[in-house]
């Protein structure tokens, strides 16, 4: 059984944020078993796949290092680059069924692709307490989606956080996703060849900080393109060392998303 590892949002290898892709089941495997290879490959999600009597139609389920998840980007544009770029797929768009409905990928050009993602808009809520000093920073304006996103004064602020991740797995808000999941964002200095800055963390889904996340930008998205007023942006999520880059449009209740995909590693699993 293969196995491989893609960095997806990736401007080259390791850059972007790297997703492990098993080769696809004709059933699922036991949960419990999905879970400990998600573990013991270590990365932010890996993704399991299941064959359909459609060959442009696949299952897909996501595993962080702790838990099952029920939207990941990154993992699903990897995915669709493994079944198209690897495996040779010629559908034109491929379908996945997941927990949050039907997500497709797109291939649009050499490695590069388009995901179709429900939009996730947010409603702007109080600060939480002990969210600022989590961060490190006053946040301007905290919004609420799936994960909290803290808006702050400039990019500057965004690169140089260093929060304290254990006062951060603890705060919720009215996030829908759960605890200590906080993506901080900002509008990008002039000049830049992106619009918005971000970074996520996450330590409640056991990620620390991770390097581009499609999901968080189902919530970006939206929230941008009403501030800006354009529906297509382009986001950089600066996780320091790799970073990450995503263009969106903003189209009703959904949201493309899109970016590249770099295979860096190839392997089987002796299970």
């Amino acid at each position: 059984m293969r196995q491989w590892l893609v960095d997806a949002f990736a401007s080259g290898p390791f850059r972007g944020n790297p997703a492990a892709v098993v080769e696809p089941f004709d059933a699922w495997p036991d949960d419990a078993w999905m879970q400990a290879l998600a573990q013991e490959n270590n990365q932010a999600e890996t993704a399991f796949l299941l064959r359909t009597a459609d060959p442009a139609r696949f299952g897909l389920r996501w595993f962080t290092p702790t838990l099952e998840i029920p939207l990941c980007g990154h993992a699903t544009l990897a995915s669709g680059h493994v079944l198209i770029g690897e495996l040779g797929n010629d559908a034109e768009r491929i379908v996945f069924d997941t927990r949050s409905g039907p997500l497709t990928v797109t291939a649009t050009g050499a490695d590069r692709y388009e995901m179709d993602f429900p939009a996730n808009p947010p409603r702007r809520t109080p600060v939480p307490e002990g969210l600022a000093r989590a961060l490190g920073v006053e946040p301007l304006e905290v919004w609420a989606g799936a994960y909290l996103v803290a808006i702050v004064k400039n990019e500057a602020m965004v690169r140089e956080l260093q929060p304290d991740l254990a006062r951060l797995e603890k705060i919720a808000g009215e996030a829908t996703g759960g605890r200590g999941n906080v993506s901080v964002a900002a509008v990008a200095d002039e000049g830049a060849p992106y619009d918005v800055v971000s970074r996520f963390f996450a330590p409640g889904s056991g990620i620390p900080e991770d390097p581009a996340t499609g999901s968080v930008h189902c919530i970006l998205a939206p929230l941008f393109s009403e501030r800006l007023g354009r529906d297509r942006l382009r986001f950089h999520q600066a996780f320091p060392g790799r970073g990450g880059d995503i263009a969106t449009q903003t189209i009703g209740p959904r949201v493309i998303l899109a970016g590249r995909a770099v295979t860096v590693i190839e392997g089987w699993l002796r299970l």
